[in-house]
């Protein structure tokens, strides 16, 4: 994706108006990460980061009907759509826009019992999602989940081009005009421009995963994948 270096309001805007096409299997991908952060306690907080258009939190305040979502984002763009998507929820809906790389939004004023994150950590250096990692472990509350939906990084040249030929041939087949010739114009397929864009900063699932044990989750695995995009996470003892 040519961005020159920053995610700006017209990324924003293409990604709301074609985000179904781009992500694969969204719908799938929002169901497992519901089903993993389950139980959750009564009147639960969950925290969204990267919350894009909306559509992961409206699902966890469908899903759960007690829980208040926070929803964290840059874009004002993004913030705005989140707030329409979550529709008759706006009683257990908050949205805060941060700046991933800061520390200071970090320190919750609630208890945290979830936080939930898709396509976003990637924008994090290695050094930066180790950080992350422990921090969100120190803010979750006991028993507390923490699980990402991300591109990760192959260590292999065939593991690039099998990502980028799926993920090519996935939006190829989906149905919204004009969604396959903006995600090939613009570039949004990283697997296939690994070094294009710097603002792009995927690890590996491995490494992930390993950070994730180091700061101290357990249950740690990946729970999904499909053209290098994975599920994984782990929860707090």
């Amino acid at each position: 994706m040519d961005t020159d270096s920053i995610w700006t309001e017209k990324n924003s805007q293409d990604f709301i108006q074609y985000g179904n096409d781009f992500v694969p299997y969204r719908d799938e991908q929002q169901r497992i990460i519901g089903e993993l952060i389950a139980p959750l306690p009564p009147l639960a907080n969950v925290v969204d980061l990267g919350c894009g258009a909306g559509l992961l939190s409206y699902q966890l305040l469908k899903q759960y009907s007690e829980a208040t979502v926070y929803a964290y984002d840059g874009s004002p763009t993004m913030l705005a759509q989140a707030t329409q998507q979550a529709g008759p929820y706006q009683d257990r809906f908050r949205t805060q826009q941060f700046d991933l790389a800061a520390t200071d939004w970090r320190q919750f004023s609630f208890p945290v019992h979830a936080v939930v994150s898709s396509l976003l950590i990637h924008h994090l250096n290695d050094a930066g999602k180790q950080q992350l990692f422990q921090d969100l472990y120190q803010a979750l509350a006991s028993g507390g989940a923490l699980f990402v939906a991300d591109i990760i990084r192959p260590t292999t040249t065939a593991g690039f081009e099998i990502a980028a030929q799926q993920w090519d041939a996935y939006v190829e087949q989906q149905q919204h005009p004009n969604a396959y010739q903006t995600f090939t114009t613009d570039h949004w397929n990283y697997f296939a421009y690994p070094n294009e864009d710097p603002i792009d900063q995927p690890s590996t699932l491995l490494d992930q995963l390993n950070w994730l044990k180091e700061a101290g989750f357990q249950s740690v695995d990946a729970y999904w994948m499909f053209a290098g995009h994975a599920i994984f996470g782990g929860k707090k003892k």
